[in-house]
């Protein structure tokens, strides 16, 4: 295996030889197996993403030059999948089934291409919008944020000399090795790569998986990347997002569709994928509201991935849920994946150890740490809070309230009508890292 120059590379980035997007498969694995399910059942939906920067502080046109966004955008929008990926979805094993993806649904997206983007600036801040159908606009999320994401990092690199980059890049190599070398202690750990969507850059998320697989063996079970795992033959991992339940609850057609609307979602899931795939996500609009009212085939799913609640608080909450119906905890499964490093990964594993089976996506703090690392101390390379989520469906608002308060997105108004159906149990209100 080839290791790149990383350093070398971003001295002398061309536009020929490091687009940011080079591949349809460059995003996460949940996208795909979500974009096979909304094709099937939705295809006549209507979705808008749009990107928002949570870092209000970071006025990103500011400091990424419009011309080369559109440039990256524009060069993501001509990627196709290639023969070679087409052969590798179809005939390799995903969470041990054959044919996850079916002949005719692979034949589509030999065709797809991501739709057209709308693109302004708005007091310091770039509007990213992408609407039309939901099987093709679905498709930007990762892309857009690995573009926005890896344009403000060579922005700050720029005016750095080769052994300044030498140094960088030394030293977060050198700190991503320290982090391993301590995961390495934790007996029965399993981790996966979930750090596409924040990412440094697409050759430094490469270097990290090739490290972490080195470094992990059997205890680095994947990446959600889905070209990483096909060039470092690895298991794609992810099962499915925030979009789902948001959809289904902006096509509500009164409140009590609104309740019902993660479980409907959830439903049609089932009927599309099984075993390792039923993993729900609860706290699109509060976790405490979904347990709630959850029915109780859910507690028959093999685990949940809370997302935004502090980690030992939430796995606890949906333990005691488990046993109240009967089930046993230690047969289901916990994945952790928000803002998870070291030492959380640390606290939560021992926590959890023996009384239920875990797994952690790590995220931004494998492929975007780089805090104390520049050789000067001017470059900020700090990862900031940027997502790009449903904001319209059908030409109506969509809305996520998430367990922290800081994490909601929607208009103020809907904010509150849903926080009136759902209720606000168990919400917090915490500083959102990235």
């Amino acid at each position: 295996m080839t290791v790149t120059d990383i350093a070398t590379r971003t001295y002398n980035h061309g536009w020929r030889l490091d687009p940011i997007i080079r591949s349809i498969l460059d995003t996460d694995f949940y996208k795909l197996l979500m974009l096979q399910m909304i094709r099937e059942l939705h295809p006549d939906v209507q979705v808008t993403f749009s990107l928002i920067n949570r870092s209000r502080n970071i006025r990103l046109a500011e400091v990424i030059d419009e011309k080369e966004l559109r440039a990256q955008l524009d060069h993501a929008r001509t990627v196709q999948l290639s023969k070679k990926e087409h052969i590798w979805l179809a005939g390799n094993t995903f969470y041990g089934k054959t044919q996850m993806f079916s002949s005719d649904f692979l034949a589509w997206l030999a065709d797809f291409r991501l739709p057209e983007y709308d693109l302004r600036k708005v007091d310091g801040q770039y509007e990213l919008h992408f609407e039309g159908p939901w099987t093709h606009t679905t498709m930007w999320e990762i892309p857009a944020l690995a573009i926005v994401n890896e344009l403000r990092s060579r922005q700050a690199m720029k005016g750095h000399g080769r052994f300044a980059l030498d140094v960088l890049y030394a030293r977060a190599k050198a700190k991503l090795w320290t982090k391993v070398e301590r995961l390495k202690k934790l007996d029965g750990l399993l981790l996966s790569d979930f750090g596409t969507r924040r990412r440094h850059g697409f050759l430094w998320q490469r270097w990290c998986v090739e490290a972490v697989k080195e470094g992990l063996g059997r205890s680095f079970t994947g990446t959600s990347n889905v070209l990483l795992a096909m060039d470092n033959d690895l298991e794609a991992i992810g099962t499915n997002a925030h979009e789902l339940p948001m959809v289904a609850a902006a096509l509500a057609r009164d409140d009590d569709e609104l309740r019902q609307a993660p479980f409907r979602v959830l439903n049609e899931w089932s009927k599309s994928y099984a075993g390792n795939l039923l993993i729900a996500l609860p706290d699109a609009f509060g976790t405490t509201a979904f347990l709630r009212d959850a029915p109780d085939w859910v507690a028959d799913w093999t685990g949940f991935r809370p997302d935004s609640a502090p980690p030992i608080t939430a796995g606890e909450q949906i333990i005691r849920w488990w046993k109240d119906r009967g089930r046993d905890p230690r047969k289901k499964i916990l994945i952790f994946s928000d803002a998870m490093d070291v030492d959380t990964i640390e606290e939560t594993h021992r926590h959890f150890a023996g009384r239920v089976r875990t797994s952690f996506g790590w995220g931004t703090n494998l492929t975007n740490d780089f805090m104390g690392c520049t050789p000067d101390g001017t470059a900020d390379l700090d990862p900031i809070s940027l997502v790009c989520k449903v904001t319209e469906v059908n030409g109506r608002p969509a809305v996520k309230l998430s367990d922290n308060t800081e994490k909601a997105t929607g208009a103020p108004e809907e904010i509150a009508r849903y926080l009136r159906v759902f209720g606000g149990d168990g919400r917090v209100t915490s500083t959102v890292r990235v």
